[in-house]
């Protein structure tokens, strides 16, 4: 009976010395990538406009900033008629 008490109280400690020294990820100081990755995750999560956000990624990647914007080739106008490959659309 003292062995199987003695057996449960050594687990039981061993147990609560395992929790007690666990070193959590959390208590340690952040990489370079990993503040990078965290920042580009709450930009991502901003709602920011379209030049507003990369010019936000350019400064966080420390890039230059690009000039991005739209061209009026690109839009599509829903009246005109595409012709792929001599089928209508």
């Amino acid at each position: 009976m003292k062995t199987l008490l003695a057996t449960c109280l050594l687990l039981a400690v061993s147990v609560l010395a395992g929790c007690a020294s666990h070193v959590s990820p959390e208590l340690r100081p952040y990489s370079a990538e990993e503040r990078k990755e965290l920042a580009l995750e709450a930009l991502n999560r901003r709602g920011l406009s379209f030049d507003e956000y990369h010019a936000k990624k350019a400064e966080l990647l420390g890039q230059p900033q690009k000039a991005f914007s739209f061209d009026k080739q690109g839009e599509m106008n829903a009246e005109r008629a595409v012709q792929l490959h001599g089928r209508p659309s």
